[in-house]
């Protein structure tokens, strides 16, 4: 089977699907692997480093997905005129790579429309034998990471605490908000730091996980369930989203830096953090809103902008894993490889949709979108227009 990896366009993508390593892994499956021209120059893969362990270089992306069985991709594929990707691929074809369905349904249509077969790795489920292949899980360990950093460089204080000649300097205090993949890196990456670290989660059954890596948990007991499923939460009703913020209220005022990395069902960002908590913080603290693709948590963010309210400065970074895209292009590709040799039988990709891993990750078939979220979400839209 012929595999194919085009050049990502979405604007500020450094990532490649596939890394030479996962290529060479590939090819001794029995697959052939096609690359677009250039495709991981920017994430420094260069086109040698590919044709190396036998990948093939394909000037043109028309040609290059006209003739894939498979296509791997970091973003949705292109739609638009001058560059249809779906357009250019073959009926039957499989797509891989993270969809984000709910956020590109467009892209959902067209590939269903192509009878394209679309797989979204930020749907596989959330399962011991799915951890490998699950990219949200690796991208979001960067976000958390690459998000503290931003905060501390932003910050006007040291993050550790330092004894010095002139005195002792106390650590900065970090509140994180969300407490998933994310939110426990920022923790743990903020503690590396030396910072004092508190963190909260409207699912009570992570506290343990926070103390784990070494900040203090601070929560309220909820009235209701809180636990989507998958690792996921899911919206608090009224009662309780008026105790939140009144904890998220206290905790912000007194914080030097606050992470936010709050998503409902890894997809969609609840407003957790008002203008009136931000106008209670500290002039010269820092709120990085790291759920900003999803909206942001916080009422005054612009998403892919910094502003400044009332002497606080709020980040709302955008694709924050395509700013380390050498690592982010690796664990990318591995996850990906790891979903492919799972379902390769006699040197072919095998579509099984009775298979739990597949099924969860299976968003158009057949020109059908049969993912239910999905096909729920196309429906509203289409009322809503009409």
């Amino acid at each position: 089977m012929n595999i194919a990896v085009p050049r990502e366009t979405r604007p500020g993508e450094c990532r490649v699907a596939l890394v030479p390593e996962s290529c060479k892994k590939l090819i001794q499956a029995g697959y052939t692997v096609t690359l677009e021209a250039g495709a991981g120059d920017r994430s420094f893969y260069p086109d040698e480093a590919y044709r190396a362990v036998g990948a093939m270089i394909e000037p043109d992306p028309a040609a290059l997905l006209a003739a894939a069985d498979l296509v791997l991709q970091v973003n949705a594929p292109a739609i638009a005129a001058g560059r249809n990707e779906v357009e250019w691929m073959r009926p039957g074809a499989v797509w891989l790579g993270s969809l984000m369905p709910l956020r590109n349904l467009d892209a959902v249509r067209a590939l269903a429309g192509r009878k394209v077969s679309a797989f979204a790795t930020d749907a596989i489920p959330r399962t011991t034998r799915a951890q490998s292949m699950d990219t949200l899980s690796s991208m979001n360990n960067i976000i958390g990471y690459k998000g503290v950093l931003l905060a501390a460089n932003e910050l006007n204080k040291y993050f550790p605490m330092l004894m010095t000649a002139a005195g002792m300097v106390p650590p900065a205090k970090v509140f994180v908000i969300g407490a998933a993949v994310a939110g426990l890196q920022a923790i743990a990456t903020a503690r590396r730091l030396g910072a004092s670290v508190s963190a909260t989660d409207v699912r009570p059954e992570v506290k343990e996980q926070i103390e784990s890596v070494g900040a203090k948990y601070v929560g309220i007991e909820l009235k209701g369930d809180a636990a989507a499923g998958g690792g996921y939460a899911k919206e608090l009703s009224e009662e309780d989203k008026l105790r939140q913020r009144e904890l998220l209220a206290d905790q912000c005022a007194v914080a030097d830096v606050v992470i936010t990395t709050a998503l409902i069902g890894g997809i969609f960002a609840p407003r957790l953090v008002t203008a009136e908590i931000v106008r209670r913080m500290q002039p010269g603290s820092v709120l990085v809103d790291l759920a900003a693709e999803g909206g942001g948590n916080c009422e005054l963010s612009r998403p892919g902008e910094t502003v400044m309210e009332g002497g606080v400065k709020i980040l709302a970074p955008l694709n924050l894993a395509a700013s380390m895209p050498t690592h982010a292009s690796l664990l990318f590709s591995r996850n990906l490889t790891a979903f492919l040799l799972a379902f390769t039988k006699d040197k072919a990709f095998v579509l099984d949709q009775a298979d739990d891993i597949q099924q969860g990750a299976l968003i158009t078939y057949d020109g059908n979108v049969v993912h239910q979220r999905t096909r729920e979400a196309i429906q509203a839209k289409g009322k809503a227009s009409s």
